[in-house]
């Protein structure tokens, strides 16, 4: 018999609280679901990070009581906090990553020692915008720029992983963050603070402010180009990285059919609004070659993002293959760029021509 949300709700509102009260009287839980295998998990908000770091109690209560349902083969419970006090109690990793931004009087800023900022964006997950931003990086770097990529998807960071890295950045003054440095590329993410499988679960104003800390906290050293590679959509990162830095441009990644394009508009229209000018469309997955028999396929469609960027009369920047090699390159650590085979030359044009253009 499998659990219903009822269920779950009524076990938790019978779990008290020490002040009085209980989990659901007090609005404590957030995000709540259930999946077709029979595993709840859930979140308790407590209102301060001081409460939550007492409600330890009551958090494994809560877990002991929606296990004893018939039909839940498994409960997940995590304590976090809201609040300006400070940093939910499981989630900031020991560099002390996630603290509420700071106020900024003046315009959009600099950031000393670089060059140029570019911002890798989509309107949507799903069409490679971090794999392009990771071997653009390595491209740029092999044609003897100063690179740095910034992994600004908190939520879903990828960058180590492609990158080939699993140190851990330093701090040893407790105040700049020391970078990683894979394949001539300096890199910062939050994948690198973080175990494989945890998860960021932060309000708003704790994701602005660690990309705050991401960029202003972390010792650049002096670099030709900073690369962003932008979480997908239009939210909170996005706007916060166009109203507070001085970013060079955005480069927006689509792969070639019609769901993809009317996403990649929307990005296109908030990178306008944000007065950040937009360098050029990429079409990724753009062909795919049979490695049988050489036929020539185009499973997204072909030229959907040339013809769109000739309608915004926006430079396109170049289209990109399919194929196994870059998933495979991307999953061991080397990405494609590194080589000189059909995606490593797509990649080695696309550098040049940002080199040429005075975009990097």
């Amino acid at each position: 018999m499998a659990v219903s949300r009822e269920d779950v709700v009524k076990a938790l509102g019978a779990v008290s609280l020490p002040d009085g009260g209980n989990l659901v009287s007090n609005d404590l839980v957030r995000a709540l679901t259930l999946d077709s295998s029979g595993r709840v998990s859930f979140v308790l908000e407590a209102p301060t990070p001081e409460a939550a770091r007492a409600m330890e109690p009551v958090r494994q209560a809560a877990e002991a009581a929606v296990a004893r349902l018939d039909g839940v083969q498994g409960v997940s419970v995590v304590l976090t906090a809201h609040g300006p006090a400070g940093a939910p109690a499981s989630a900031p990793p020991s560099l002390k990553m996630g603290r509420h931004p700071t106020p900024q009087s003046s315009g959009p800023a600099s950031i000393s020692g670089i060059g140029r900022i570019l911002a890798v964006g989509s309107g949507k997950g799903g069409v490679g915008k971090s794999t392009v931003s990771a071997n653009l990086a390595v491209a740029l770097a092999r044609q003897g720029r100063k690179v740095g990529l910034l992994d600004a998807d908190i939520y879903g960071p990828s960058q180590p992983r492609m990158m080939g890295t699993t140190a851990r950045p330093g701090s040893p003054d407790g105040k700049k963050i020391e970078p990683l440095r894979a394949h001539g590329v300096t890199l910062m993410s939050m994948g690198s603070l973080l175990k494989e499988a945890e998860a960021v679960i932060w309000r708003g104003p704790m994701l602005m402010g660690a990309l705050q800390q991401m960029l202003g906290d972390v010792n650049w050293g002096t670099l030709d180009v900073l690369i962003i590679d932008l979480p997908p959509g239009t939210g909170d990162v996005q706007l916060t990285l166009g109203q507070r830095y001085k970013l060079t441009g955005a480069i927006v990644v689509s792969t070639p059919q019609d769901v993809a394009l009317i996403d990649a508009r929307r990005a296109i229209n908030m990178f306008g609004k944000l007065n950040v000018p937009v360098l050029g469309l990429i079409e990724n997955m753009s062909t795919y070659i049979c490695p049988s028999c050489g036929h020539e396929a185009h499973l997204f469609g072909h030229g959907g993002v040339m013809a769109e960027a000739e309608t915004l009369k926006v430079p396109f920047l170049g289209a990109l293959p399919l194929e196994l090699e870059t998933r495979l390159a991307g999953d061991a650590g080397a990405p494609v760029a590194l080589g000189d085979g059909t995606a490593g030359a797509a990649y080695a044009d696309l550098a040049r021509r940002l080199i040429g253009g005075g975009m990097a």
